[in-house]
């Protein structure tokens, strides 16, 4: 189940500079793709949106991370259009209950997205042939998918998610690749992240774990619920996205 946080906290404000990339259909799914000033970059990144979709936070920073771990990201839209709806939030009635918990079960369940997530990956791999490693980076629910994709026999050769939902310290321990995981404040009490924490320094890529936890950030700073009109938050968005491309840039 997902977080208090997961279930309350709506997006932010439309932002007043719009992304810069492009679409395409990889995997019958419709992409953002952005590759900054590279035209043939050697690293890639799959970006993995929240239950909002290809929010427009979401997709700008996907254009900071590949302007700055020089590599192409691409977001494939998950959801076919059709992302949880903001009259779902927050979810303090039965009916809001019963309709958040049917969109975890059908349009976001993690099976089935684990599987369009790999067609996805093989798809690219066989389209941008000058790519030579694949990453993968999700924000709350899609970090949910990275962490299940993390598992031995992956198929990126690193990982990272920001503001994680439905933690569970067996995907830690179970992490078979680098990864990078930022948690807000509200990922879940103290002693789970503590716990989530130790198990990912306790797997069998411990030495290439990195784990910060932005204490004044909000859970979903990082994607379509970022206030990116100037304050606080923008810095901590933009922070965000450079640390992991600097993870990236040295894994990938």
């Amino acid at each position: 189940m997902a977080n208090q946080a997961c279930c309350t906290n709506l997006p932010g404000p439309t932002p007043s500079s719009a992304p810069s990339g492009s679409y395409t259909t990889i995997a019958g799914l419709h992409t953002y793709t952005t590759s900054g000033s590279e035209s043939s970059p050697t690293r890639a990144i799959i970006l993995i949106h929240d239950i909002f979709g290809l929010a427009p936070q979401t997709l700008l920073g996907a254009d900071l991370l590949a302007a700055s771990a020089k590599a192409l990201v691409l977001v494939p839209d998950f959801f076919h259009g059709e992302p949880l709806s903001v009259d779902q939030l927050p979810v303090d009635s039965e009916e809001k209950r019963t309709g958040f918990m049917k969109f975890m079960a059908e349009k976001a369940d993690l099976e089935k997205n684990g599987t369009v997530l790999r067609r996805v990956r093989e798809e690219a791999g066989g389209r941008f042939l000058e790519v030579e490693k694949w990453g993968v980076l999700g924000l709350c629910w899609g970090g949910k998918l990275v962490a299940l994709a993390s598992a031995p026999g992956s198929v990126f050769a690193a990982s990272g998610m920001a503001h994680p939902a439905q933690l569970a310290t067996e995907d830690a321990a179970n992490t078979a690749i680098p990864h990078c995981c930022l948690f807000s404040k509200e990922d879940g009490t103290p002693e789970l992240i503590e716990e989530y924490t130790k198990a990912l320094q306790s797997s069998s890529c411990a030495s290439e774990i990195v784990v910060e936890k932005y204490g004044d950030m909000i859970h979903g700073w990082m994607g379509a619920r970022a206030d990116l009109s100037g304050n606080h938050c923008t810095t901590e968005f933009q922070r965000g996205y450079k640390q992991m491309a600097t993870f990236f840039e040295k894994h990938l």
